[in-house]
């Protein structure tokens, strides 16, 4: 949606206590309130009176900026409509997202189809257009940041076409309402149909996988028909593998059987079906809005207020990524194609799909002699929380303390709130963590910005409100313990989390990772290269019953692993963005074919053969939330590694490092130009001009992944 109000925001509640584990019997009373501190929200009908009391406010100040007050009192105006929306908007995602009981997500679900429909009306709202546009040509009376915040006000009113004419704005209305359900439902699809294979006999699963099935039995010929639970002599047993994809991606991995790898790989890349016609849907909807507005594309409407400014610009990155990247993916494939032929004796067998999980781990183990179970012993989950602990005390002199929930607050017992407080600013922001998987929650890995930090008045400032939620499997029972690529997940979520929680801006609009699409993820892509550093791995992987540090040599064959197909894993990345970016392009006239897309870029750009019939695209989420900006994350990737090697490489843990990093980048949020934040923290040459747009510089990359060429 293309709406006023960007992104999201919503509650703080002040408490004290002294470390992560509370015990809610010993500590003091606390007032009973409702989800994420809201008291409206005690029950799942108090939705509704959240809304509306949403809407009552936001009117209230629709008129009052209709009367015209001065520029920077529009400003404010404007910014608090939009933390009082927001709030509800990102209440109702991570209710939607988490919470147990249906009632709470059903009418969490109408609280937010009720806001946007809110929110059209504040798109369409001429006086609000006026307004702006008044502040952001009185520049004079307005600070750096609020003249900022006027000129994105109106670009995003504009956005959602408030320039157009009547007839023309009542199309692009409902065309975003179209692609909201249509991302809705793409999504859900996902969700609802991961896809499942049966497997017969039972000996084709070794046992290290029956984690990862069910089992089944079927009648054997010539026995009566049956029922497919009941297990007797006239039954085979099998097991069936639900194709989600973590579940497809550890069963490849391991799965001996090249057969049953087949027909993993091939059902889980061929579902959802219903979602090939949801997403031609969802292009022609969003080619025909972004037309409307004036592009040639939806590609083109997407990019034109980002650092990159056009898909010619991104286009050209992503081009030259490919080419660099081509010469090492390519020895990385005739590697794993050469260790295939010798472990089968067949030394002209072709390199199949689902062949690559499944040999790129086994020439990793022989190498460097891994076990996963035996990495995994060394992050317990509570361990992995002492070290996101550890960053915030070590680089932003920080503490990082448990605190109570009141009573109504929470949605599950699993949920833990953060206060990090700094010895003389007080309380920097509040952060739930919801890490565990459990039935009826999404399995996503995601930062959810509950509340935005914002200037209330010139003595009181709004504290940021965050949850991060993971899916991490395991239970009271059976201690949660992470295997390495779920250490990097949860420090990638937390950098979100540090962006929100440490910006210190003037403007909710600019709050933490409210910024330009392909800066977002800048943060985050940096945090990463914490969770491989044993300077930091050190000081928390310790193993769950003997206490002993990490190995440092474990830790290196953890990254030498890494490595090995670092080239062909990039090129998947590059895959990737080259496939968001040419389905949100300009269109022909007759439509599109997504499928003989996808297969088209595939073989262009890697070595990797495309199986016909399957279709991985329906379930890549990120063409609904990143529709064209999917590039964002090898912008991201590139800008980390420079700030990583010129700035944290040499003492990542320093307060030094630490305080450049808080006071040159993630305390402006969004309320800087990003260019400049990166400049002024990393140095000239960090970014490049490149046809009226700007790239990264990928020197630094290059020089992580030896591309020589660079």
């Amino acid at each position: 949606m293309h709406a006023l109000i960007r992104k999201s925001a919503a509650a703080h509640v002040r408490a004290n206590s002294n470390f992560i584990h509370i015990s809610t019997s010993t500590a003091p009373s606390i007032k009973e309130t409702g989800l994420y501190g809201f008291h409206h929200l005690k029950t799942p009908k108090g939705f509704q009176r959240f809304v509306d009391d949403a809407i009552e406010r936001s009117q209230e100040l629709v008129n009052y900026i209709a009367g015209m007050p001065s520029s920077p009192e529009i400003i404010r105006a404007m910014d608090e409509i939009s933390d009082t929306v927001c709030s509800v908007i990102d209440s109702a995602e991570l209710c939607r997202h988490t919470h147990p009981y249906r009632e709470f997500v059903d009418e969490a679900s109408k609280a937010s189809l009720k806001v946007n429909e809110f929110l059209h009306y504040l798109n369409t709202n001429h006086s609000i257009y006026k307004a702006v546009n008044k502040a952001e040509k009185d520049s004079n009376s307005l600070t750096h940041e609020a003249h900022r915040a006027a000129r994105f006000l109106r670009m995003d009113l504009e956005k959602g076409g408030i320039h157009l004419c009547s007839e023309k704005l009542d199309r692009a209305n409902e065309l975003a309402i179209n692609i909201i359900q249509l991302s809705r439902e793409y999504n859900e699809n996902i969700i609802t149909d991961p896809g499942h294979v049966d497997i017969f006999p039972a000996s084709k699963i070794p046992k290290k996988l029956h984690h990862l099935v069910s089992p089944i039995y079927r009648n054997l010929p010539g026995s009566s028909k049956g029922s497919w639970g009941l297990r007797d002599k006239t039954k085979e047993k099998g097991f069936r593998l639900a194709t989600e994809s973590s579940t497809l991606q550890g069963f490849l991995q391991c799965a001996p059987d090249a057969g049953v790898r087949k027909v993993a790989y091939v059902q889980g890349n061929s579902v959802p079906h219903a979602n090939l016609e949801v997403l031609d849907k969802l292009i022609a909807t969003r080619h025909e809005f972004a037309q409307l507005m004036g592009h040639k594309s939806y590609a083109e409407f997407s990019l034109h207020s980002t650092m990159a400014a056009s898909p010619e610009v991104v286009m050209s990155f992503l081009l030259e990524m490919s080419k660099v990247v081509r010469p090492k993916a390519d020895q990385e494939f005739e590697a794993i194609q050469n260790f295939k032929r010798e472990n089968s004796g067949d030394p002209n067998g072709e390199l199949d799909p689902w062949d690559e999980a499944y040999f790129t781990w086994l020439m990793k183990s022989a190498k460097y002699k891994l076990d996963s179970s035996v990495i995994a012993s060394y992050f317990p989950l509570q361990q992995c929380i002492e070290g996101l602990k550890v960053l915030v005390e070590s680089l932003f002199g920080v503490t990082f303390h448990g605190v109570p929930l009141a009573p109504g607050e929470s949605w599950h017992p699993d949920v833990m709130k953060i206060v990090l407080h700094h010895p003389t600013e007080g309380d920097l922001g509040y952060l739930y963590l919801d890490l565990k998987s459990r039935k009826g929650k999404h399995p996503i890995c995601a930062h959810f910005a509950i509340r935005g930090g914002r200037r209330v008045s010139e003595t009181e400032y709004q504290l940021p409100v965050v949850a991060l939620v993971c899916n991490f499997s395991g239970s009271s029972l059976a201690p949660v313990r992470l295997n390495h690529s779920e250490v990097e997940t949860l420090f990638h979520e937390f950098g979100h989390a540090l962006h929100s929680l440490l910006s210190r801006t003037e403007y909710q609009h600019f709050s933490g990772t409210r910024v330009v699409l392909d800066f977002a993820e800048t943060p985050s892509n940096l945090f990463e290269s914490y969770a491989w550093d044993y300077r930091v791995l050190k000081t928390f992987a310790k193993h769950y019953s003997t206490g002993d540090i990490i190995p440092k040599e474990l830790v290196e064959s953890m990254v030498g692993a890494k490595k090995m197909f670092a080239a062909t894993e990039l090129q998947r990345q590059i895959l990737y963005a080259l496939v968001d970016q040419t389905l949100f392009g300009e269109q022909p006239s007759t439509g599109i074919d997504t499928m003989a897309i996808v297969a088209d870029l595939k073989r262009q750009h890697t070595s990797w053969t495309h199986v016909d019939g399957t279709h991985w695209h329906t379930r890549f989420s990120h063409l609904t939330n990143y529709g064209a900006g999917y590039y964002s994350y090898l912008y991201a990737k590139c800008f980390a590694t420079s700030i990583w090697q010129r700035m944290c490489q040499e003492d990542p843990l320093s307060l030094d490092t630490g305080s450049a990093l808080r006071t040159k980048f993630l305390q402006h949020g969004g309320a800087k130009d990003p260019a400049d934040i990166l400049n002024d923290l990393a140095g000239s040459g960090i970014v490049r001009s490149c046809h009226g747009g700007i790239i990264p510089d990928i020197t630094s990359l290059c020089k992580e992944m030896g591309l020589l060429k660079c």
